[in-house]
């Protein structure tokens, strides 16, 4: 995705997307920090709209969607469905999204002992992107 940061954006919402669930967690930017908040237990215009919900809460300056790849890099089938869903929420939403690399984040979330592995991944996905911008 070829969004532009821009630099008074300073809260973000994440996404970790699945075909059954999406995570999502909160950040601000300014304090590097990412909260989970949810997942998101439903597919296509339903998803759209509980995420519109979130949106309207958190009113994010921009989105961030973890992409999964194979260790290698690789990509596979759910690299292109999530890059997908990324371009589909800024169609919808209007807003900037940036992808991120989110290999083994449930894998982290789930051996840190998260009750919610999918908003954790979502978590770990934007301290991720926060990492990278400093």
């Amino acid at each position: 995705m070829s969004a532009v940061l821009s630099p008074s954006a300073q809260t973000f919402l994440a996404l970790d997307f699945g075909l059954k669930r999406t995570g999502f967690a909160v950040g601000n930017r300014m304090l590097c920090t990412a909260q989970p908040q949810g997942t998101i237990s439903a597919s296509g215009d339903a998803r759209f709209a509980a995420i519109a919900k979130q949106l309207a809460i958190w009113q994010p300056d921009a989105l961030v969607i973890g992409v999964p790849f194979h260790p290698d890099g690789a990509t596979h089938e759910n690299t292109l469905r999530a890059q997908r869903f990324g371009r589909q929420l800024a169609g919808r939403f209007k807003l900037p999204v940036f992808e991120v690399d989110e290999r083994y984040s449930t894998t982290e979330a789930l051996s840190s002992g998260a009750k919610d592995a999918d908003a954790a991944a979502a978590c770990i996905i934007l301290e991720q992107f926060f990492r990278s911008l400093l």
